[in-house]
């Protein structure tokens, strides 16, 4: 069941839906260092791959977090920073990131807050929605990937997006017609 958004069947809800085109809403969450971090801070200079998965150590997050660990590089090379988001605490994600060696953010939503504004719903009604956003550096809001089964689809998904950003934003080569 992986869908891209907004689609029928996709686990984000239709009353509060980010879509595609939309800017995406800026909000502050600890880090797993408990630093704060805001969302239109890393923007400007970076597009950011926002990525929302249900708990910290299980098998489909964990696989889920590796994916993108091991396309950090393509992510970081075509401009865009990663960034996950789940209701673990910061002290959890401190271990889960250490465990697997992850070089990108993870996010503290302990109320669901920011998991709300962006529209993300539970699968069944019980488990946390599995849900990646590719914002540019404006903070508009360039793809959306629904996805609870297809865990390591999400990193491909995403760095084929950040990609064509990046062709986008590239100047022309030297000496081609404008």
């Amino acid at each position: 069941m992986s869908r891209r958004c907004p689609a029928e069947g996709c686990n984000v809800k239709r009353e509060s839906i980010v879509r595609i085109g939309d800017v995406a809403p800026d909000f502050t969450l600890p880090d797993q260092a408990g630093r704060p971090v805001r969302l239109s801070d890393m923007l400007g200079q970076r597009s950011v791959v926002l990525y929302f998965y249900p708990k910290d150590e299980t098998p489909g997050c964990t696989i889920e977090a590796r994916a993108f660990r091991d396309s950090y590089d393509v992510f970081t090379n075509a401009g865009a920073e990663v960034i996950g988001i789940s209701a673990d605490s910061v002290r959890a994600h401190r271990r889960f990131a250490a465990r697997n060696a992850l070089p990108f953010l993870l996010l503290s939503d302990r109320d669901g807050a920011v998991r709300e504004r962006y529209g993300v719903e539970k699968t069944l009604g019980l488990l946390p929605g599995r849900v990646t956003f590719v914002i540019d550096q404006g903070g508009v809001v360039r793809h959306i990937f629904s996805s609870q089964l297809q865990v390591k689809r999400h990193s491909r998904e995403a760095a084929g997006a950040v990609q064509a950003l990046r062709e986008q934003q590239a100047p022309p080569p030297r000496g081609a017609p404008p």
